[in-house]
């Protein structure tokens, strides 16, 4: 049974910091490629970071130079540190697996965890 479970959210003012982690389990592996995404009330979800199996790393542009994602696959985690964070950062965080085997795409995803950046 595939399982991603996130943690580290909360209530943080303006320019403060957060660490989310993910920690994975059944058969998901160092093989599989593992992000974060967001979503906003009334917004659609959308991707802020992932990281390959080889440790390459994106970033959506609103993040960049502020987010870092990381994995320890040794471990069996990935990780999301948010720095100098925003108000527009706030929204529940899914971290996901992803891999593709021939033709077809495996996604997994974890229920969320909320970030709030207020005064």
């Amino acid at each position: 049974q595939v399982q991603l479970v996130e943690s580290g959210g909360g209530l943080v003012q303006p320019g403060g910091s957060l660490r989310l982690s993910c920690a994975f389990s059944g058969s998901i592996s160092s093989t599989y490629a593992m992000g974060w995404s967001r979503q906003a009330p009334g917004k659609e979800r959308e991707l802020v970071a992932t990281i390959s199996s080889g440790d390459r790393t994106n970033y959506d542009d609103s993040v960049k130079g502020r987010f870092t994602i990381s994995r320890d696959n040794a471990k069996s985690m990935v990780y999301l540190q948010m720095n100098s964070l925003k108000p527009e950062d706030t929204a529940a965080y899914y971290c996901y697996a992803e891999r593709k085997v021939g033709g077809a795409r495996y996604t997994y995803w974890g229920q969320g965890t909320q970030v709030t950046v207020s005064s």
